[in-house]
């Protein structure tokens, strides 16, 4: 069956190739689409390639109807809203190295051209004038470059100021001090890089945290005649606090190729003369175009046709060749959870999961996830799938730890699974056998050998003669063939456990008739 991707914003040709000479794609390209006439069209398409201007809103990814990927060629995402998309289990992609250099040496040729003035002084040339006076500027020899953010492009900075022969410090509580040592960077706190730096420089995402980082309060503990740069996002610094802090001499310059609006309304702060700027283009070169439009094609491709997940921002990557090989874990996992949300009473509290043995040589993300979508599905009338079981178990208040355990038992791996829910607490446990084949091994206290699939009925008994054989001639008196039988023993409470696959599902009559039994503790019924 054919996957339909629609590109909405202007693609280099060489990401359209791309779409059109994978087999099983069809492409349509549609730029400058309104809100409106894209709610009416993307109804029709299972993926959706956006660069900045599409805004995919809740009310646009309520009107998709197919749409299982959004694919965005470049690294922000602040125009689609990922919550929505989550919650109706889209994939949602970017591209964070395809444009990564360029950035990078976007934020340095800022920094270079406002220590030296060189926009003002072209300006004053193309006016007729000869201001050499007027345009006196600053080395960046032994100078302190404060870099806020240690990622990609915080990295990509660095390395090019360290060649500059500058001073490079950081700010980023998520790198360790020794990695950033071996970039020839000094960790520092962020109070003590403002107070340090003669030129600093913004490379962080916008998050609540990020928001407004750069405010009244940080250029206040500033040296004099410090130059900012902020090549991230628009936000992150408080353009008013800027806009004083320029305009008393605490700044002496900025370089700007981001604001808190875009297109920016701020002319104030736009004709400072000691403000330079880009209307952001810290990704906009011809070999970063072409490098994410060709990369958010292969990702949107890989996931419509193999099913491969790379660079999402709501869901762990996982390459084809290691969905290979934890496929039949996933498969595994997502009966497990399956098969507890059918035999537990209560509403979920908590849900652990233990990995033991090989498979903790891999990526076990997808298979929590497997695992939650399995545990779900029995109980909710709403689609769930791999995007967004997390996100209801997350807004269902649903706890999820996740454990390993480096003991190796029976089997080569195992994953184990316990759910306590406002009622009581169940543990259920599988393994695969040969390469495929998944099976639960354990149910609560008993040892058993289970294949998780078709009509089941789990019967709890007293360990006692008769019981089995009042089970068997109950179901072939009423016509119900039964497929595979499992039975464990526990001799210290003298009860035991039945499993049983049947060929058809088993009435309501039936049920009430196997429960009045002898010896009968509870029958549950399971569709896996």
């Amino acid at each position: 069956m054919m996957k339909k991707v629609l590109v909405s914003d202007t693609l280099s040709v060489e990401g359209i190739e791309i779409f059109k000479n994978t087999p099983g794609i069809e492409v349509d390209v549609m730029t400058n689409l309104t809100p409106d006439e894209l709610k009416g069209v993307i109804k029709d398409y299972d993926g959706l390639a956006i660069r900045s201007a599409t805004k995919v809103t809740r009310e646009i990814i309520d009107c998709a109807e197919k749409l299982t990927v959004i694919g965005r060629a470049g690294i922000g995402l602040d125009n689609v809203d990922i919550g929505a998309a989550s919650k109706r289990g889209i994939v949602v992609m970017n591209t964070p190295g395809g444009n990564t250099i360029t950035t990078g040496e976007h934020a340095i040729a800022m920094m270079l051209s406002l220590a030296r003035k060189i926009p003002q002084a072209t300006a004053s040339m193309k006016a007729g004038k000869w201001e050499k006076n007027k345009f006196m500027g600053n080395e960046y020899f032994n100078k302190i470059l404060g870099i806020i953010g240690i990622g990609r492009v915080g990295t990509i900075v660095a390395d090019r100021a360290l060649g500059l022969k500058m001073n490079v410090i950081a700010y980023d509580p998520f790198i360790s001090p020794s990695a950033a040592e071996k970039m020839g960077i000094t960790l520092v706190a962020l109070d003590d890089l403002l107070k340090k730096s003669d030129f600093i420089t913004v490379h962080t995402p916008s998050t609540k945290d990020t928001k407004g980082l750069i405010n009244a309060a940080a250029f206040a503990k500033m040296k004099k005649g410090v130059f900012i740069i902020n090549c991230a996002r628009g936000g992150i610094v408080v353009e008013k606090d800027l806009y004083d802090a320029l305009v008393s001499g605490k700044v002496a310059g900025a370089a700007l190729d981001v604001f808190e609006e875009e297109p920016t309304k701020n002319k104030a702060l736009v004709a400072l003369e000691n403000v330079i700027c880009t209307p952001h283009l810290g990704a906009s070169t011809d070999e970063a175009q072409i490098n994410v439009a060709i990369a958010i094609a292969e990702q949107i491709a890989g996931f419509l046709t193999k099913g491969e997940i790379r660079n999402a921002v709501n869901f762990p990557s996982v390459s084809a060749e290691l969905l290979s090989v934890i496929q039949p874990y996933v498969n595994l996992a997502e009966k497990l959870g399956r098969f507890e949300a059918q035999i537990i009473k209560g509403g979920f509290k908590e849900v652990i999961v233990e990995y033991s043995g090989e498979i903790l040589n891999y990526n076990v993300a997808p298979i929590t996830i497997s695992l939650l979508k399995g545990l779900l599905t029995p109980i909710l009338n709403e689609n769930v799938n791999y995007i967004n079981a997390p996100v209801i178990a997350r807004d269902r208040g649903i706890r999820v730890v996740e454990s390993r355990s480096s003991e190796v038992g029976d089997y080569t791996s195992m994953i184990s699974l316990t759910v306590k829910t406002s009622e009581e607490k169940s543990c259920t446990a599988g393994t695969i056998f040969g390469r495929q084949e998944p099976r639960i091994v354990r149910i609560n206290k008993f040892t058993v050998e289970v294949i998780p699939e078709g009509h089941m009925l789990v019967v709890s008994n007293y360990d006692k003669p008769g019981v089995i054989g009042n089970i068997g001639n109950t179901l072939g008196a009423n016509k119900v063939n039964i497929a595979r039988l499992h039975l464990s023993r526990e001799a210290v409470d003298k009860q035991a456990l039945v499993v049983l696959t049947t060929d058809t599902m088993v009435s309501e009559d039936v049920l009430n008739k196997l429960q009045s039994l002898p010896n009968i503790i509870s029958v549950t019924q399971l569709e896996m």
